[in-house]
């Protein structure tokens, strides 16, 4: 089986209470049920405000030999450098994802570090975009591995 890391950035710890009006009443814990019910393989889901965090775990999915990486890098998508970085280090398909379409918000929104390094880019489904991404990983591994 595949194993699939699904990281999420600062604040999405408060989804489902911070600005539903844009985030939607989805807790965290309810995405991952999702992602896991969505999933072929085991899934490693992680939160952190921490960029160091974020980073630790994309190590950790690069030692683990995981074979996909989910990243919904929040806040980090526009200043993180050292996120970008050890993404340009992990060897499989990288999903950036989006709960939001960040393009139709503020313009400080528009400049992801993130998209340069990604396989693929998601944004604007909002929680289901989770489920979005989850599978078109799963078929990026299949792939990828020949199947």
């Amino acid at each position: 089986m595949s194993l699939i890391y699904v990281l999420n950035g600062p604040n999405l710890n408060r989804l489902g209470l911070r600005e539903p009006e844009i985030y939607g009443r989805t807790t965290l814990a309810e995405v991952e049920e999702m992602c896991r019910a969505a999933a072929p393989g085991e899934i490693a889901f992680h939160q952190s405000n921490r960029e160091y965090e974020l980073i630790e775990w994309i190590h950790e999915a690069i030692e683990r030999g995981a074979a996909g990486i989910i990243i919904n890098p929040a806040a980090f998508t526009f200043t993180s450098v050292a996120i970008m970085d050890a993404l340009k280090m992990f060897p499989g398909p990288v999903i950036e994802l989006h709960i939001s379409n960040v393009h139709r918000r503020e313009a400080v929104y528009h400049n992801s570090l993130i998209s340069g390094v990604a396989t693929a880019v998601i944004a604007g489904l909002g929680p289901e975009g989770y489920i979005a991404a989850t599978e078109a990983m799963a078929r990026l591994i299949a792939r990828n591995s020949g199947r």
